[in-house]
């Protein structure tokens, strides 16, 4: 072999790495490459007649031959243009070897793969793509291996060969992350030890329904469990467990101890194509367990299996899974399969724990030629609504497309900013927006406060689209709602905490992240503490006389500059305090319940305990209304979601008997507001994938109009002046027998929800005479009217007058001095 005098002279030359020098003799034969057959033909003439010589030979076996695109020419001499000068054209390596004629479309500094379509720039080595110019050779003017007379030139060829490892480009970014892409491409490893990375692919495979119990027990087996509450049936992604292990409701599957080969497998019912699994460990307050690493297996009649193959070995693929409990894994298979069952084999865990895991499927649906299994339901609505995850972006350019679309009965605004300078943004639904009529109630929906639990506000997004299209439709129903109901929804309380879990993904979030804005304050317990002053009034006798039973005033610790209160939950106070509300709800997930205040516990350092309030009635009735219309609460067959059967109670229950909430939201809206307030929670996952989306909207669209509606239950009325006829603002409306009152708006208008019964009222003002008259609230559907004129005292109208500097009339004067002689 002859050696390459280019070497020495360009040693100051950095190649690209995966580049190798390769000098070419005059004879066409490469210089420390070694030969081969047609060694007299150029290479590039070479590589086309192999392929004609053996057409059906495959790329990967014939003899590999450089073509024109994968090297990189250096021309000396007179072919480059200058004498002395070389002119280097660096071409990148193609992927595989191309047909005659082939001609790439860019030029050297990029180009386009035609595999994939993706623009990859300057390759691999810094400086690939710019033409340079460097001296060819000792001697300026001396072509490179020349003679003195230079009567020979030769050309050198730098050829970059493909090294025997993966290389992965870096993904184009999205303009819209898909909520389940969220982590790169999952590491497989090989029983040998060897990496496997797969092509970086999107896993457009939705979930196969086991987080959100589309899946149900019966399709869930495994090897052995360590108790019921370990079966199979607990092997779910994000399932929680109880606070006592060993109980019905543990959090994971976990098999026994004992079992040399533990499984867990899904049956999908019908021919369905796997594409990933998502792990998770157990849900545990006392223990610590979680898979490290799982086979994968298939079958069509859950007798035969095979198993998901490493490409590049061919042997069983070994996935990484869990290093915590709670962290979500993703791992997508190397090739997607098609069957019915499906197996996850636990082959190490945790040293010292038991092998546990929770899991989700990814999977899609194929078709069934032969019918030969029973069609699975599908997921849908009627409605042509925009079923999407919406990050603040777009959501933004949503509520302005409705907005756009029925500009007379909407209206954006926003009531306060995030701790990263996100807006509020309410979207306001009326035929008057914009302003508070006198006689019409107030009702809000919040979404958010936890930033995690996204399905909330997707169903406000969904649900002022729905109102809009079908208030332009003529829908009756609809029309009523909007002509005598103004209607508040924010949808995003916490958008800082949404964007953190939008940007993990609907399947890899876990059950925590984003729910704390960001600031780390978990809003729900962010708001100021008014049933302690309150109780302990209570106990000491002051309660109506001296402190009232309602709008209790802030603490003073809570208006201090220093106060651990986030810009969310001020900005939601204040808007508390503009607007009169009368009826909310909060829209959590996570669970399928409705909870309703007291959400603190009385007795100090109580975990739970039942704590109603003066209203109970009314919150249960209306938790009742929304649980009653939600279709997925009314489903008989539905299994519990996590640790509690909730609808052993219809799915309602008082707050403080679930768990004890300090600070919550809806115990501040009673006793700050006049506003009644429940928490629904609307399903087992907290951030559905996009294709449940249609029919999580099905399920509680209904509940959700059902529930406006309810402002009605009750009286209402307005508290006027005797003399006037204007508005008492402030005034007092009470209820014997309910130790809350509620305030008139400045307009002298009320709401007084009530449940059907009959009820004696007073209407009391600051200077004025207290009238109580009787009320009777019926089924049938609208307030009651229940209104009240009220006489100054004697006192006030003096006091009007000396202020306004007229005479005091003598029948005052009189009535005065009788007053006074009575008194002393």
């Amino acid at each position: 072999m002859a050696v390459s005098p280019w070497r020495a002279p360009c040693k100051d030359k950095t190649l690209p790495r995966g580049a190798q020098w390769t000098h070419f003799l005059p004879s066409g034969r490469r210089s420390g490459v070694g030969e081969s057959e047609g060694a007299g033909e150029p290479e590039w003439e070479r590589a086309r007649s192999l392929e004609s010589r053996d057409p059906g030979r495959p790329a990967s076996k014939r003899p590999r031959a450089a073509g024109p695109w994968e090297d990189t020419e250096v021309a000396v001499g007179k072919a480059a243009g200058r004498a002395g000068r070389a002119r280097i054209r660096p071409r990148p390596l193609h992927p595989r070897p191309q047909p005659a004629g082939y001609r790439l479309p860019l030029l050297s500094s990029d180009y386009v793969s035609p595999e994939r379509g993706s623009r990859v720039s300057k390759g691999v080595g810094e400086g690939r793509g710019k033409e340079e110019r460097r001296e060819a050779g000792p001697e300026k003017g001396m072509a490179v291996g020349s003679t003195a007379s230079g009567t020979s030139e030769q050309h050198v060829r730098i050829r970059f060969v493909k090294k025997k490892k993966v290389i992965i480009k870096k993904r184009k970014k999205l303009t819209r992350p898909r909520p389940l892409v969220t982590t790169g491409p999952p590491v497989i490893t090989t029983p040998a030890g060897a990496l496997d990375l797969p092509e970086e692919k999107e896993p457009g495979c939705p979930p196969l329904g086991l987080e959100s119990l589309r899946v149900s027990d019966s399709q869930l087996e495994a090897s052995s469990s360590q108790s019921f509450g370990l079966g199979p049936h607990r092997g779910r992604l994000n399932i929680q467990s109880g606070l006592e292990d060993g109980d019905l409701y543990d959090g994971a599957w976990c098999a026994e101890p004992q079992d040399a080969e533990p499984w867990l497998q899904v049956d999908a019912r019908h021919p369905t194509r796997f594409s990933g699994i998502i792990t998770q460990g157990r849900n545990s307050v006392w223990r610590y367990d979680w898979v490290t690493s799982y086979k994968v297996q298939f079958s069509n009649d859950s007798r035969t299996w095979w198993g998901s193959r490493n490409r590049s070995s061919g042997m069983d693929a070994v996935f990484p899974a869990n290093s915590d409990p709670e962290t979500p894994v993703l791992n997508l298979l190397p090739e997607p399969q098609v069957a019915r069952f499906i197996r996850l084999l636990p082959q190490t865990w945790l040293q010292g724990g038991d092998s546990c895991l929770r899991a989700e499927i990814l999977a899609c649906p194929v078709s069934d030629p032969n019918d030969l299994f029973p069609k699975a339901p599908a997921l849908g609505s009627s409605d042509p609504l925009d079923f999407r995850h919406h990050n603040y972006k777009a959501m933004r350019k949503l509520m302005k497309q409705v907005n756009e679309q029925c500009p007379n009965v909407t209206r954006i605004y926003s009531i306060g900013k995030s701790h990263q300078g996100l807006k509020l943004y309410v979207m306001e639904m009326s035929d008057h927006p914009g302003q508070h009529e006198l006689g019409e109630p107030e009702v809000r929906y919040v979404a958010g406060m936890h930033g995690n639990e996204a399905l909330g506000r997707e169903l406000l997004l969904l649900l002022m689209q729905y109102l809009c299209r079908e208030f332009l439709r003529g829908d009756p129903r609809v029309t009523r709602l909007l002509t005598e109901t103004r209607i508040h929804l924010l949808p995003s309380m916490n958008p800082d905490g949404y964007e953190t879990a939008f940007r993990r993904g609907s399947e890899l979030v876990g059950w925590a992240e984003g729910r704390w804005n960001q600031q780390g304050i978990d809003l729900n317990h962010n708001f100021a503490d008014l049933n302690t002053p309150l109780w302990e009034a209570e106990d000491d006798g002051l309660v109506p006389d001296t402190v009232p039973n309602h709008h209790l005033p802030l603490p003073t610790y809570y208006t201090l500059p220093n106060a651990t209160v986030a810009p969310e939950t001020r900005a939601v106070i204040e808007w508390m305090e503009r607007i009169p509300f009368v009826l909310s709800a909060n829209l959590h997930g996570g669970e399928l319940v409705v909870s309703y205040p007291f959400d603190m516990t009385r007795t100090p350092w109580a975990a739970r305990e039942l704590t109603p309030t003066p209203d109970d009635a009314v919150f249960r009735w209306l938790s009742t209304v929304y649980a009653g219309t939600n279709r997925a609460m009314q489903d008989l067959d539905r299994r519990p979601c996590h640790s509690q059967d909730f609808s052993l109670h219809g799915n309602i229950i008082n707050g403080a008997d679930w768990h004890t909430v300090p600070g919550s939201m809806n115990d501040f809206s009673y006793l700050h507001t006049n506003c009644f307030e429940v928490t629904v929670e609307l399903s087992c996952d907290k951030f559905p994938h996009e294709n449940e989306l249609p029919q999580e909207w099905e399920n509680n669209k209904d509940a959700l109009l059902t529930y406006l509606e309810q402002v009605r239950v009750g009286i209402a009325g307005v508290v006027r002046d005797k003399d006037t006829e204007l508005g008492i603002a402030d005034a007092v409306i009470s209820v014997d027998g309910i130790n809350h009152d509620v305030t008139t708006a400045w307009g002298g208008d009320y709401w007084r929800l009530l449940t059907p019964g009959d009820y004696m009222v007073t209407a009391s003002a600051e200077g004025y005479h207290s009238v109580t008259r009787s009320c009777r609230v019926t089924f049938e559907e609208g307030p009651v009217p229940c209104n009240f004129h009220l006489t100054k005292t004697p006192k006030q109208r003096l006091r009007e007058l000396l202020a306004s500097g007229a005479k005091v009339p003598p029948d005052l004067r009189r009535r005065l001095e009788r007053l006074r002689g009575q008194k002393n």
